[in-house]
């Protein structure tokens, strides 16, 4: 009669099967740390800045400001990546070939005419060559004023304008006036502000971590001259400490 029994185990798996023990990992639960105890850390945290702060050692002091200025630098930089665009596919672009006559002559013009497009803080983006093409509509040539605009950054502008709006640089007048002809076969294109552009908002965005990167380094650079001043400094007294203490005996 038993063996006619058909036995089922549950706890223990059959030993004639191929099972395999799926064994599950499962994730540690994350403790929430209550209010009282997120405040407790961060006056921990502040406390001890306070302390490297209010130090009297200077080393110390100068330290502590340029790990937190190094920080900030890492956090900027991971902040404009953000801001990079892809790179559009290489697109064969021949500008048309004009003599020097019809350059001098559309210079001219150019310089003559009221009409311009600004290029401010936010360098060059979609609005600007959208500006450049509604410009384009009546006049055949337009003026691009930077303003700010550091030392050889026009040439750097006149290059990316000219690429984004299949226009040509006829000349660069005051290191910040770039005037721009649409050329004679000029087709106002269906989309008019490229793709491949920034928008006004994040354009200014980007601008303003720049700026804060750029300042952000030079204060970098300056704590590290601090530093390397002050070690020196402290190398010298020790040098005349231990002059003094060579000398003392001889005198005796």
């Amino acid at each position: 009669m038993e063996d006619d029994v058909i036995r089922f185990s549950v706890d223990k798996p059959h030993s004639g099967g191929n099972f395999s023990q799926i064994k599950v990992n499962k994730k540690p639960k994350r403790v929430k740390m209550s209010r009282k105890a997120k405040l407790n850390e961060l006056r921990l945290y502040r406390l001890k800045a306070k302390k490297k702060m209010t130090s009297p050692n200077p080393e110390v002091r100068i330290r502590y400001k340029l790990e937190k200025a190094k920080r900030k630098e890492e956090w900027l930089i991971e902040k404009l990546r953000k801001f990079e665009l892809p790179k559009p596919p290489f697109e064969t672009y021949d500008p048309e070939i004009l003599t020097e006559e019809e350059k001098f002559y559309l210079k001219r013009i150019g310089e003559k005419k009221k009409n311009y497009v600004p290029v401010g803080r936010r360098g060059v983006f979609g609005g600007v060559v959208l500006n450049m093409h509604l410009h384009w509509k009546k006049h055949e040539t337009v003026k691009v004023i930077c303003k700010p605009c550091k030392p050889g950054q026009v040439h750097e502008y006149a290059e990316e304008i000219a690429r984004l709006s299949r226009g040509i640089v006829i000349g660069i007048k005051d290191k910040n006036t770039i005037i721009f002809y649409r050329g004679k076969n000029y087709v106002q294109p269906t989309v008019m502000s490229p793709p491949n552009t920034l928008s006004k908002c994040k354009a200014l965005e980007k601008y303003q971590y720049e700026q804060s990167l750029e300042h952000t380094s030079q204060f970098i650079e300056k704590l590290e001259k601090e530093l390397e001043e002050y070690q020196e400094h402290i190398r010298r007294y020790r040098q005349s400490k231990e002059v003094e203490t060579k000398d003392s005996p001889s005198d005796m």
